[in-house]
């Protein structure tokens, strides 16, 4: 399984739950008992299950890292166990609803996973998951267009899992003999503009730094020579002072769409 800083999380998933809860609406949140998020990271997620649940519900986050869970611990009081999605600590039937979001595409068996979900649930399992192929991107710098799109491609190629599941998630669902499965799309927007959140110069310093390309260098270098990853690199840090140059002069636009296919099924 892929490993992720609490940082990386963060930056990545800034913003998603945020105004829009639109995409949980087939969980059937007001009337659970007992949820359980699956690969909960620092808990952002956990957080928006326990807050769209009934008072009275319980709402629990495993996590295979001990780390991400000493920050979703900090952050509230919920209930968070170290554990693997393929073996949850939980024993069979024990709650209502297994949720997990950007998890299974980061597994070398989605399916086992799946299966597991099943196991602990008595009514629904529910998967989140981005499918990177179809991420787009508008910038008014233009080499920021070309270069996500030649990043993401090396990334696609180099990376050790299925980072593309897409609409395969109902193929797992339905191997697993869940029912009435139904899949729905949702588009994350991150959007930047005049005035500039400190999260979004952040974002462009590490542009300018090429931290931003170092984040995946293990998956890019996968694919590419040392000297066409360098190549790269340059071009990324050069594209990301123009970036900080258009933001000084308040020029800067720029918006990321990443869609989520949010996939429900129902134990048989």
């Amino acid at each position: 399984m892929r490993r992720f800083s609490a940082a990386y999380l963060e930056r990545t998933r800034e913003g998603m739950w945020a105004d829009d809860r639109a995409a949980l609406a087939d969980l059937e949140l007001q009337s659970r008992a007992r949820v359980l998020d699956v690969g909960c990271g620092t808990g952002e997620l956990t957080r928006v299950l326990d807050a769209e649940t009934p008072d009275d519900a319980t709402v629990i986050g495993v996590d295979a890292d001990t780390g991400l869970l000493e920050v979703a611990c900090e952050t509230s009081a919920l209930p968070y166990l170290a554990g693997d999605a393929t073996r949850l600590p939980l024993p069979d039937d024990s709650v209502d609803l297994v949720v997990c979001q950007a998890l299974l595409i980061n597994l070398p068996d989605p399916g086992m996973a799946v299966r597991e979900f099943a196991r602990v649930s008595t009514d629904l399992v529910a998967a989140v998951e981005p499918n990177n192929a179809d991420v787009t991107v508008t910038s008014t710098v233009d080499a920021e267009e070309r270069l996500e799109r030649e990043a993401r491609a090396a990334y696609l190629a180099g990376v050790g899992t299925d980072v593309a599941l897409g609409e395969r998630v109902r193929g797992f669902f339905e191997e697993t003999d869940l029912t009435d499965v139904r899949v729905s799309r949702y588009i994350h927007e991150k959007r930047i503009a005049p005035p500039y959140a400190d999260a979004s110069l952040a974002a462009a310093a590490r542009k300018a730094s090429g931290a931003g390309i170092a984040d995946h260098r293990e998956e890019l270098r996968a694919v590419m020579t040392d000297a066409a990853y360098d190549d790269l690199r340059r071009r990324w840090r050069s594209m990301g002072r123009e970036v900080v140059d258009e933001m000084q002069a308040g020029e800067y636009e720029r918006v990321e769409r990443v869609p989520f296919d949010v996939t429900v099924g129902r134990i048989g």
